[in-house]
């Protein structure tokens, strides 16, 4: 079952705070979760394997990497390790305006674009020496029993900034608050063009556009004439009958990658818009 997480400050159990970090263990799966994220958020993984998606775009991480996620709508869904069953990770939770504080204190190392197209939702890092110490360093923070003080997460937050922005000043200086409010139309031809071939669903959609479902319909239906179903449906089929005309492919080793949990699902869907099975089709040509 998915879960709803309205709010990231919800981990820390105080909305106060601009800084907070947690500690964050899980023995349970998650996929597509819808995170609300009302601060920038370092996620920092250490067993298992994460994957984020904003409207436009998603990666995947590893233990060996971690992720900057901006402010805003994401869906998120956590992989335990094969090895032991865990998902562990450290969250490094902080308000925008000490990212703004930052570039503004460090003009000379960090000198921001204002081109719109070097915006971004999330960076990934690779953890080097340092930063595998430093991770190191917040877990030793975690590990007293009395909370850390505001004023040291806020050196740890800075010693982090700078040095990224020493060591990769070419992503540091793609980092912007994501805005969702600038051009709804372009955030949905984003969203549904990056999740064509994604098990993504139409709510889950509209939960990336920061819309209600009927408002990201209408608006939908508007821009492309037809509902969000229908055109995913004739996209990721018109996919497939390229994919199946080629005849490399089985239809069982090809639904996954259209967006299609299950065999069966895609064989319906397929004969609903083709009139004819995956592997009819194959025969016929």
């Amino acid at each position: 079952m998915k879960k709803s997480i309205l709010s990231a400050n919800a981990h820390s159990g105080d909305s106060q705070n601009v800084i907070s970090i947690i500690q964050y263990n899980s023995d349970v799966e998650s996929i597509n979760a819808r995170i609300k994220l009302q601060q920038n958020l370092f996620s920092f993984l250490l067993e298992g394997q994460k994957s984020v998606q904003y409207a436009g775009t998603q990666a995947k991480i590893n233990p060996n990497q971690f992720l900057l996620l901006s402010s805003g709508n994401c869906l998120m869904s956590e992989k335990i390790a094969a090895t032991n069953g865990r998902y562990r990770s450290i969250l490094f939770f902080f308000d925008n305006k000490l990212l703004t504080d930052f570039f503004i204190r460090h003009p000379r190392e960090l000198q921001p674009s204002t081109q719109k197209n070097n915006e971004e939702a999330f960076l990934v890092f690779d953890k080097d020496a340092f930063l595998i110490h430093f991770i190191e360093s917040l877990s030793f923070m975690l590990a007293f029993d009395q909370p850390s003080s505001a004023e040291m997460r806020k050196v740890k937050l800075e010693e982090l900034l700078l040095y990224l922005s020493e060591h990769y000043p070419e992503k540091i200086q793609r980092l912007r608050n994501f805005s969702y409010e600038a051009d709804d139309d372009l955030l949905i031809r984003q969203a549904i063009t990056a999740n064509i071939y994604n098990a993504v669903t139409v709510e889950e959609l509209a939960f990336l556009c920061h819309m209600s479902l009927s408002t990201f319909k209408r608006r939908f239906a508007r821009m492309y004439g037809t509902s969000p179903n229908k055109w995913l449906l004739e996209k990721r089929m018109q996919k497939a009958a390229q994919l199946l005309k080629q005849g490399e492919c089985k239809a069982s080793e090809i639904y996954f990658e259209l967006g299609y949990e299950n065999l069966s699902s895609f064989i319906q869907s397929f004969k609903q818009v083709h009139g004819i099975t995956p592997k009819q089709y194959q025969l016929s040509n």
